[in-house]
């Protein structure tokens, strides 16, 4: 009676591991799946970010730009980048095998974090979608985005997160990198954005600025963001999908540590773009140009808090990320005022949110952070710094090089620069719908009224719109005098872009 009673207890304590295993892998996969689909769900924050950063007439073009990125981004991953970055073999600089996902279906862990890190890996990949808008081609960015998500991106990821590359790896029962202690860089404020931002900083500089950018007698506010709203939805949608993207980090749910840093780097994630976005509101409102209030620049503050909280959003405590957060938004300041005075043109200030703030992002994981919160910073008696130095000129020299060697052989073979005479009729050129915004009611509407043989009167009214200059000026005509004359419908003005609900707006 006795042995049969052990023998069931050991039955018990053994299904009860299984399960035990089952229930982790579980909460894990849905934790791990959970956070890829908002890091994923960041591109349409790009998207709409530069959609109304760009002038009307771009917008069918960086909409395209940006779902090629995702979808190349995506497959080269699949092919060549995974590979690299978490092979099961290799060395300190790079792996190897797992070529086209060999091997990783029989672990939902490799999948999940296949899944988690390709969304990372287009994150990176579309930073500089944005600086070079409105003046590349799209295939040469195609090609540039193809590189980067195969070889820059992967390499990085490597040397910080696979645990084998020479920023973080095992020596000893110890984690250390090649300068010491193992570089912080919790979610990617170098390894993603540092990367990002240095590719944007060099494609900006190589395709060179937009017609008329840098003219004296061409104003700024021809080139400001239009579409204010998209901006700011953007921004928020950005901001979202940064909580998947910093506690998401942790990769994995089924332990109290890792739900510890899942909530600190959450509610530091909430704390440092509220101070780093009303710095940069107060400043560019009161102190610096344009000393009025700049929505845009509010955004672009917040974008910058986010950016440099990521690396140390898991090891420093809140009042230090409001620290890194008000540091974050003087380097964004400081850095888009100097970038515009060097004359280059980056539409969305991408180089001064992800690449001076993911270098100050690395700097302040090696400042920061305490016992506390398993941190070991310089300013609580650690060494971590000398590691992130470390990280970021190791950085900042791989994704400059390589950008400029993908870019530079673009630019002189005519491939990443559109011909003057094409920057002003880019879409009708090269997208297949003129117009990014029609009001589709208005065109069936017109549609039913020419076949009855009666006028065509717009749904909305059609208001004179504001010229933008001289040689734009438009003189809308009436639809329904062409009708009244037996004469063919007029087709809407080519630059009368009608939204719905406010009637006709020149762009």
């Amino acid at each position: 009676m006795l042995a049969d009673l052990e023998e069931r207890v050991v039955k018990l304590e053994a299904a009860l591991a299984v399960s035990q295993v089952s229930y982790n892998d579980c909460l894990d996969t849905i934790w791990t799946l959970t956070t890829a689909m908002l890091v994923f769900f960041m591109h349409s924050g790009f998207s709409l970010l530069e959609v109304g950063s760009v002038r009307f007439k771009n917008t069918q073009y960086i909409l395209a730009k940006n779902l090629a990125v995702v979808a190349m981004g995506f497959l080269c991953w699949f092919l060549l980048g995974y590979p690299l970055a978490y092979g099961r073999s290799g060395n300190s600089f790079a792996g190897s095998g797992s070529f086209a996902m060999e091997g990783l279906y029989g672990s939902s862990s490799n999948l999940r974090v296949w899944l988690w890190q390709g969304a990372a890996c287009a994150t990176s990949a579309t930073i500089a979608s944005g600086a070079m808008a409105e003046r590349t081609q799209v295939k040469g960015f195609v090609m540039y985005t193809a590189v980067m998500a195969a070889l820059v991106y992967p390499i990085v990821a490597h040397w910080g997160w696979s645990g084998r590359g020479i920023f973080k790896f095992e020596d000893g029962g110890m984690l250390r990198s090649l300068a010491g202690p193992p570089v912080v860089d919790f979610a990617g404020s170098g390894i993603v954005h540092l990367v990002g931002g240095v590719g944007a900083l060099c494609g900006a500089v190589v395709v060179g600025p937009r017609r008329g950018r840098f003219e004296d007698a061409m104003i700024d506010d021809e080139f400001d963001a239009p579409n204010v709203p998209f901006v700011v939805i953007g921004t928020l949608f950005l901001w979202f999908g940064w909580f998947g993207f910093n506690a998401g980090s942790t990769g994995s749910m089924h332990t109290t540590m890792a739900a510890h840093k899942a909530a600190i780097a959450a509610v530091n994630t909430a704390i440092s773009p509220c101070v780093s976005g009303l710095l940069v509101f107060f400043m560019r409102s009161m102190v610096v140009r344009p000393k009025a209030f700049d929505v845009p620049g509010f955004c672009n503050g917040v974008l910058a808090g986010l950016v440099s909280i990521t690396a140390g959003c898991a090891t420093v405590a809140s009042w230090e990320a409001m620290l890194i957060g008000f540091v974050g938004g003087m380097v964004y300041i400081a850095v888009s005022a100097l970038v515009k005075r060097l004359m280059v043109d980056d539409v969305v200030d991408a180089f001064a949110v992800h690449g001076a703030c993911g270098f100050w992002g690395l700097v302040a994981a090696g400042l920061f952070g305490g016992p506390l919160v398993r941190g070991n910073g310089l300013l609580h008696g650690g060494d971590q710094l000398r590691a992130q130095l470390f990280a970021v000129v190791v950085i900042v020299l791989w994704s400059g090089v390589l950008s400029l060697v993908i870019f530079v052989p673009l630019r002189l073979a005519n491939m990443l620069r559109y011909a003057e005479d094409f920057q002003e009729a880019m879409e009708r050129e090269h997208i297949t719908m003129v117009k990014a915004y029609v009001e589709r009611h208005l065109a069936e509407h017109s549609t039913t009224s020419s076949a009855r043989g009666g006028a065509v009167e717009p749904s909305l009214p059609v208001q004179d719109a504001p010229p933008q200059s001289p040689k734009e000026t438009i003189k809308p005509k009436s639809f329904a005098a062409a009708n009244d004359q037996d004469e063919e419908p007029l087709e809407p003005p080519e630059r009368l872009q009608v939204f719905p609900g406010e009637g006709s707006m020149a762009v």
